[in-house]
């Protein structure tokens, strides 16, 4: 009996199916010794390759220092509170002094997202943003996380690259629909050709007589990648009109809040619930933005209606969580991080939340147990100083100050450094203070910080300062030493 060789085309789909994008770029390779005019072949490879490097860019939205300082786009800088995100208040927000709040004002939400602990637009968040594991230039240009990552995985092969955009006959691509939707997401993801991928765009939708509103959308994107935002908000406005789609009514959604327009943004997304009501999607964006408009109430049940929907919600279960634990319910908060290691997720976060929470509902053996699981799966410096900086202030509240005071040498070991310099103060505490506020002067984090000056009182040291201070765990070791020294 003989055996069949399978078409390495159907190969090659079957590959595609499962998820196997290498081997399925390697099947394209033998359909095109057979025919090297296959389109169908070259269509598979480079829907492939594209799929290797696809990134969702609806969640990437971080401002760095070119896009902030190139930026032409007028928005008021005293806008009334309650319509935009750099002022954000409100009489239902959390108690400051309960909930402690980020450098742009907000208060500390539930879920880390791109962009969301930084005020809108502004230089001084840019400056603070971490480096990037794309650019070695941290806070130049956020289009570091539109790297062209097709260019390593081109190294691996022979020849070529498999698409040479610059010689591209981009005329001739687009009178052929499905090729050029295609050709033009390996052009916008996997090369990061935006200008490229616009010229496409265009010629297609003419092309289409301006009845596709797909190629609207693709226009919309490539003029926001370009931060021609009034020209993306005509091409979003256009698409969703023409064929309203829970796609484009997010991309105008994050559009308007680049522009910092919430209430804009909250509109559209009540009427696209409208067409597509309980959809998840915009539930979890409405809830984004009266989380940033301080609106805890308001975000708090949109979480709970994304949660009726979507029971596995890792954003809404951990938010819901996190107010919770601010609202002094840590039992309550408790059984929603509970609910997240059910569902697979061990990380060093959730067990130190899950520690607090049994912390502060007196279970202090759980606590301490959670503590050292959060350790051994951390796996960062910033992450093993939050982690020490809870069991320190553990010890405390348990009578442990020897304990404690050990606790903090291991977070400023980790965060600042300052062991060395805290053991030089020892020997002089009357020059303490000023050494304090030298350290307050350089120091990276921003939050408030108050010292005792006297037993029996406490005073502020930063008066006259810039807004400046220490992070909470060396400012707690800190205060402890010179505590235990007058």
């Amino acid at each position: 009996m003989t055996s069949v060789e399978v078409d390495p085309l159907c190969r090659a789909l079957y590959y595609y199916r499962q998820l196997k994008f290498d081997k399925c770029v390697e099947c394209c390779e033998k359909a095109f010794e057979k025919n090297p005019c296959d389109q169908a072949a070259w269509a598979l490879k480079a829907m492939a390759l594209t799929r290797m490097v696809h990134v969702d860019d609806l969640e990437i939205e971080e401002e760095g220092i070119a896009e902030i300082l190139l930026d032409d786009n007028a928005i008021a800088q005293v806008a009334r509170p309650g319509t935009s995100l750099r002022t954000s208040s409100s009489a239902q927000g959390a108690n400051p002094l309960m909930r402690p709040m980020s450098q742009s004002g907000r208060p500390i939400t539930g879920m880390v997202r791109s962009g969301a602990e930084g005020a809108v637009g502004s230089i001084d968040a840019a400056l603070k943003t971490a480096r990037t594991a794309m650019s070695a230039r941290p806070v130049t240009s956020s289009s570091g996380r539109y790297v062209r990552m097709g260019t390593a995985s081109m190294l691996s092969e022979t020849g070529e690259p498999f698409i040479n955009v610059a010689r591209l006959n981009i005329s001739k691509y687009s009178q052929q629909p499905a090729l050029a939707k295609a050709l033009f997401n390996y052009i916008y993801y996997h090369e990061n050709e935006v200008r490229h991928g616009l010229e496409l765009a265009t010629q297609a939708t003419q092309n289409s007589k301006f009845q596709d509103w797909w190629w609207k959308l693709q226009m919309g994107k490539c003029y926001y990648r370009l931060s021609m935002f009034r020209d993306a908000e005509k091409q979003f406005r256009c698409a969703n009109t023409q064929q309203p789609m829970v796609e484009t009514a997010l991309w105008l959604g994050k559009l308007f809040i680049r522009l910092d327009q919430p209430l804009a943004a909250l509109e559209l997304y009540r009427t696209s619930l409208e067409i597509f009501p309980n959809d998840t999607f915009l539930l979890t964006a409405t809830a984004r933005i009266h989380e940033g408009l301080n609106d805890l109430s308001a975000s708090v049940k949109f979480y709970k209606d994304v949660l009726s929907y979507d029971s596995v919600s890792v954003e809404a279960i951990a938010s819901i969580a996190t107010n919770h634990f601010y609202s002094d319910q840590p039992e309550v908060g408790l059984r929603f991080y509970r609910r997240l290691l059910q569902m697979g997720l061990h990380t060093a976060e959730v067990y130190n939340n899950i520690a607090l929470c049994c912390f502060y509902a007196q279970q202090f053996d759980l606590s301490i147990t959670c503590v050292e699981r959060a350790l051994q799966l951390s796996r960062n410096d910033g992450t093993t100083a939050e982690v020490w900086y809870n069991m320190s202030h553990i010890a405390i509240v348990r009578c442990k100050t020897n304990i404690s005071v050990d606790r903090l040498h291991f977070v400023a070991r980790h965060t600042n450094n300052l062991t060395r310099v805290i053991k030089i103060l020892l020997s002089n505490a009357c020059d303490l203070q000023s050494r304090i506020i030298t350290i307050m002067q350089r120091a990276i984090t921003i939050s408030g910080c108050s010292f005792r000056t006297r037993r029996g009182s406490t005073s502020t040291l930063q008066s006259g300062l810039p807004n400046t201070s220490l992070s909470p765990a060396t400012t707690s070791l800190c205060f402890h030493i010179w505590w235990e020294t007058v």
